[in-house]
């Protein structure tokens, strides 16, 4: 969740592409009502980062102009048509044929413009986050299943929440925050610091962020030892992470969220985010998942692992084309 469960570069490389279609356009970034991050010297970004900041500012821009409903409606169309011809989507393809091997060429291709349509979409909802009201009765989100964390909290109980790269995956932490719990999100920041920062602009300003790492993890404890609950997207790759089963294949999965739930004896929710229509979204929390305690701890974590990873297949396969299916998510 990272400021709203996590930034990913695959969505600042898509907003660059957009700054080819609006060049011609005559407004400053900052007129537009995008905020330019400020960087250290010491972070040095190369020209193409700046290139690629600039452009992803017209575009977030022009976004913001636009009602919410319209942004995403142009950024899912935008994206739709231009996505699917990228060399990247062959990466999806082949994904998605091994996943679904029943699927035909033309189920295939109908969930490859549909992940093109919902992360074209994700990235012009980004400049309209933070008036998004997540529990606002007839609202743009519906919420389930928040029973479970008042339960958890009423015990006393920490709590570790998980999602992944599902319709967008930063509804999850708006809904943490805005529910009124304290919250630290574990997340990888995107390879451009420029458009790292731009995107943190538009979450929320309240909840903790803390980067994926050795520096990461002792401040994730510290957050768990002083009662703060955690949040991740667990769809990554990580090449030092162990093999969890996957869509039927191994692949490689970070243990961290199961070895501090079972060191901390944290309650492990669930959390789904769909997208219903257009901007409209459910968010719903799943009981906890259960946490085997036997004299192998490493042996616990894996069996923990596989329900995080079994819970996040059943999702995806519901809503195939929410899923963001250009990870290298397995040994090719």
């Amino acid at each position: 969740m990272r400021g709203g469960w996590a930034s990913t570069a695959r969505s600042a490389s898509l907003a660059n592409m957009w700054s080819r279609p609006l060049a011609p356009v005559v407004l400053s970034a900052t007129a537009m009502g995008a905020t330019w991050p400020n960087v250290t010297a010491a972070e040095a970004p190369r020209f193409a980062d700046r290139l690629e900041a600039w452009g992803a500012a017209l575009s977030f821009g022009a976004f913001k102009l636009l009602p919410r409903d319209c942004a995403s409606a142009l950024g899912g169309a935008l994206a739709r048509h231009i996505g699917p011809s990228l060399g990247v989507s062959k990466h999806a393809r082949r994904n998605i044929s091994r996943a679904f091997p029943e699927f035909p060429e033309t189920e295939i291709a109908r969930v490859v413009a549909g992940m093109w349509d919902n992360l074209g979409r994700v990235v012009a909802e980004y400049p309209h986050l933070r008036k998004i009201c997540v529990f606002e009765p007839g609202g743009p989100v519906e919420t389930h299943g928040f029973e479970h964390v008042d339960r958890a909290v009423a015990a006393g109980r920490r709590m570790i929440f998980f999602s992944g790269h599902i319709a967008n995956w930063e509804i999850g932490m708006l809904a943490g925050v805005q529910y009124g719990i304290s919250v630290a999100q574990i997340y990888r920041a995107a390879n451009n610091p420029l458009m790292d920062r731009m995107i943190a602009g538009f979450r929320s300003d309240r909840g903790e962020f803390i980067p994926k790492g050795a520096v990461g993890a002792r401040r994730a404890i510290t957050a768990l030892r002083r009662g703060t609950h955690l949040a991740l997207l667990a769809d990554q790759k990580m090449n030092d992470g162990i093999p969890v089963p996957f869509f039927g294949r191994p692949a490689m999965t970070a243990p961290a969220l199961a070895v501090l739930a079972l060191r901390f004896d944290c309650d492990v929710l669930p959390l789904r985010v769909e997208r219903l229509d257009g901007a409209r979204f459910r968010v719903t929390v799943f009981p906890p998942l259960p946490l085997a305690r036997s004299d192998e701890p490493h042996a616990d974590a894996a069996a923990l692992m596989v329900r995080v990873n079994a819970t996040l297949e059943a999702w995806i396969r519901d809503r195939p084309e929410q899923w963001l299916w250009v990870h290298r998510r397995w040994p090719d």
